[in-house]
């Protein structure tokens, strides 16, 4: 299957049980980008971290959620951005997908929450195969919403690919 075949997949795929989703919106490094509702555990100010020496940049510390721990991942360095500084703003997003088989809690940096929302079909697109500053297999859609777009990240590619890439190195 050619990258552009699998990439219309995955986006059809996203959409075919409903005509919209209910998403959570937050921002990184000036984009709005947003996770579907039903994923999201909870919203947290900043917590202590605790770094794991010899982990991926990636996902480089772990905090406690609840008496767990769970690795806390930068989608920034996922998508070439770069690290930034905790502001007033800055929450972390707990997350709750399956990962090989296994459903599995993971914390999400994000320089500001935004609002919980609900987008339509309708607006989304496929992202394009060529112009694009990040991989494209990392985004399921970008949804128009006024004058902006809304990325939703392809979550499952990008814990997939860093986890066999830190599977190779070990």
């Amino acid at each position: 299957m050619s990258a552009t075949a699998a990439t219309v997949e995955r986006f059809d795929n996203h959409w075919s049980y409903a005509e919209e989703v209910e998403v959570l919106t937050f921002d990184l490094n000036g984009e709005t980008f947003a996770l579907e509702a039903v994923i999201v555990q909870e919203i947290l100010d900043l917590l202590p971290e605790t770094a794991v020496p010899g982990s991926q940049p990636f996902v480089a510390s772990v905090i406690n959620f609840r008496g767990k721990v769970i690795p806390l991942a930068d989608l920034r360095l996922a998508f070439g951005m770069e690290a930034a500084e905790a502001t007033i703003d800055s929450r972390f997003i707990v997350i709750e997908i399956d990962l090989q088989g296994e459903q599995t809690l993971v914390g999400l940096r994000t320089d500001k929450v935004n609002e919980v929302t609900t987008l339509a079909k309708t607006a989304s697109e496929a992202p394009p195969s060529v112009g694009m500053r990040w991989r494209a297999d990392y985004i399921n859609c970008l949804v128009k919403r006024g004058g902006e777009f809304i990325i939703l990240p392809n979550l499952q590619a990008i814990f997939s690919s860093r986890h066999d890439a830190a599977g190779a190195v070990n």
